[in-house]
Formats: C-alpha cells, sequence, structure tokens
C-alpha cells in the first residue's frame, strides 16, 4: 500500500517486546488525514529515519528522541512555512503529521539531497562530529579506534579522524563492512568483530594503544577496547547497540570494580552524551565544516534506503541485528 491523499497510515506499537522485537511489536494502522487549524501545519512524511535509540521507546523508561523525518508542507495557516516547504521534524512513523513548528528545521523549497538531513548533515553525522572533537579532543598521531565502524556515525568519525590527523582502525561486523571501511573510507585498519581472535587482532592493530575510543557498541568491543586504552584516553559514549535487546545483565563476573580501577588508574575520560541536550549550540559550525567536507570529496557517505512504511518494523528489527551497511532509512513517500 502506498502513501495516498486520502488516508493516513501509521506505525503503532502493538505490544512491548521482551528482548528483541518481533513481527507483532509493530503495527500499521490507518487514520484520516488531521486538518490544520490556526498556527499550525500539515507536514507529509518523504523520508523516515531509523536509528537504534529506537528500540528504547518500546520500553516504558524514558527515551531521550522522538523519531526524526523529513517531509513536505501540504497545507499551512502559519506566516513562517509555506506549502511545497520542506522540513526537518519529530513527526512519528506515520504518512502526515500535524505541526505547530515546535521542534521544524526548514530545508528549503527544493534541498538537493532531502534525506541527508537525516544522516550526514543530520543527528548521525552531527553525533559523530561534536563527540569527536568536543569529548574526542583529537591530535595529530593519536590512535582512534571507533566500533560499528560502517554504520552512519562511525563512518563519520573515522574519516574525521583521518582529517585530523589520527590513525584511524575500526570495528565492524564481516569482512565487507571491513574492506569498505579501508578501501573507500581510507581507514587504517579495520577488524572484524565475529572472528575468535577478534582481542589479539585489535591489539596488532593498536601497537601504540588507543588514545580515542568512540563507543557506540558497548559489550565484547569494550571488553578489548578497555585493556588497551592509554593513559589519559578518552571515551566519548553516544550508545551501546549491542545491550539495547538485553533483559538482563551479561553471564559472567562482575566486571565494575575491574573497569572502574582502568578509569582510575588511566586516568581516562568517558562522557556519555546527548546531542539535544549538550551541543546543540554548535550545529551551525559542524554543518559549515561537513558541507565543506562533502563538496570538496573528503567525506563519503553510503545511504541505504528501503521503501515503504509498511517495511519500517522490518527494517528496525534488522538494523538491531547489525544488518545495515549505511544509514538506514525508509522513504515514504513517493519522492525519488
Amino acid at each position: 500500500m502506498s502513501q495516498t491523499d486520502n488516508a493516513n497510515r501509521r506505525i503503532v506499537l502493538a505490544e512491548r517486546p521482551k528482548g528483541e522485537p518481533t513481527d507483532s511489536t509493530l503495527k500499521l494502522e490507518s487514520t484520516d488525514i488531521p486538518s490544520p487549524t490556526d498556527g499550525q501545519m500539515l507536514l507529509r512524511t518523504e523520508f523516515l529515519s531509523l536509528d537504534p535509540y529506537m528500540r528504547g521507546r518500546m520500553s516504558d523508561a524514558p527515551s531521550y528522541a522522538p523519531p526524526v523525518a523529513v517531509g513536505e508542507v501540504v497545507e499551512s495557516k502559519r506566516e513562517d512555512f509555506d506549502k511545497g516547504d520542506w522540513v526537518l521534524s519529530f513527526n512519528g512513523w506515520q504518512d502526515y503529521a500535524l505541526s505547530d513548528g515546535s521542534g521544524v528545521t526548514a530545508l528549503g523549497r527544493h534541498p538537493k539531497h532531502p534525506s541527508w538531513a537525516l544522516g550526514i548533515m543530520g543527528i548521525p553525522g552531527f553525533t559523530a562530529w561534536a563527540g569527536l572533537t568536543q569529548i574526542g579532543t583529537p591530535k595529530e598521531g593519536e590512535t582512534l579506534v571507533v566500533a560499528a565502524a560502517t554504520g552512519p556515525v562511525g563512518t563519520t568519525v573515522g574519516q574525521i579522524g583521518k582529517l585530523m590527523g589520527c590513525r584511524v582502525v575500526g570495528v565492524a561486523g564481516g569482512a565487507e563492512k571491513c574492506a569498505y571501511a579501508v578501501d573507500t573510507l581510507g581507514f587504517d585498519a579495520c577488524i572484524d568483530h565475529k572472528s575468535d581472535d577478534f582481542a589479539e587482532q585489535l591489539k596488532a592493530a593498536t601497537p601504540d594503544g588507543i588514545d580515542i575510543y568512540f563507543e557506540n557498541v558497548g559489550g565484547k568491543v569494550l571488553d578489548a577496547v578497555v585493556p588497551l586504552l592509554n593513559i589519559g584516553a578518552r571515551v566519548p559514549v553516544c550508545g551501546l547497540v549491542s545491550q539495547y535487546n538485553a533483559t538482563s545483565l551479561p553471564d559472567g563476573p562482575d566486571r565494575m570494580n575491574w573497569l572502574m580501577g582502568q578509569i582510575l588508574r588511566k586516568q581516562l575520560t568517558v562522557r556519555g552524551f546527548i546531542i539535544f541536550n549538550d551541543f546543540v549550540h554548535l550545529y551551525p559550525e559542524f554543518a559549515k565544516a561537513m558541507s565543506s567536507w562533502i563538496e570538496a570529496g573528503k567525506i563519503h557517505y553510503r545511504e541505504e534506503i528501503i521503501d515503504g512504511l509498511e517495511n519500517a518494523p522490518r527494517a528496525l528489527i534488522g538494523l538491531l541485528k547489525g544488518e545495515n551497511f549505511g544509514k538506514r532509512v525508509i522513504r515514504v513517500g513517493n519522492t525519488k
């Protein structure tokens, strides 16, 4: 079923998952298209972002961000937005949404790559840039390790690291992704976390230790990285995707004291951050830098577009399993 102008399809939570989401977690339903009143506008969703943090919104615990979408204004009763304007907004998973303008960013009448506002020029790209430059504070010659190296954040972290003179080692799942990180993105090395000797390979690839570890995975990758961190290393933390479906603590001994001991003895800086809360004031600086890098061909960006709102639930389940290769976006509308 394609997007139409006489019904509003939307994806809603059918049941809270225990562990991994399943095909029964989310369901597609259809409602009437709402009509804007004074001060409102009606947005038609064209592209919908899929991101790992969305798993948290399925639980009853607080989550830090609503779904992000790129859409077009189809009717407006506001002076600051006109019909035909493209915007970045928080619409939810649906064809149409009302907005009073809060949290809406104008993208102009004819953006060249509108879906890029969900990726390299949006939250993933901004997260990579801010986490690395503001917390990682890279210096030329340092070693940077980034997990999920071929995801939308990891690819950007690694490429910015190279531009700043770092030796960059990525961690990814599978030979194809690792080859892409090295051959296309320019990483110095990439280690397959699925390898039986992953920890040994990571150690061999970082002979001078690790100065910056950009954390968005956790689990066994973190276990392998921590012993290799140098004194004064910095660890920006923007996610823990390996733990999002967990229903209990991992098996094995309690490693909290070991981790805290490493933080103390190595004088590590470990900082979690939420891009909306911590660095939103730096977006213009990021946008200027990223735009210039893209224009100069210094940043590569891979986008994985999946057609159909009805395919969003399955695409998110796959994303949480690491099936994506690049930034995963749902094309909801009929824009090509």
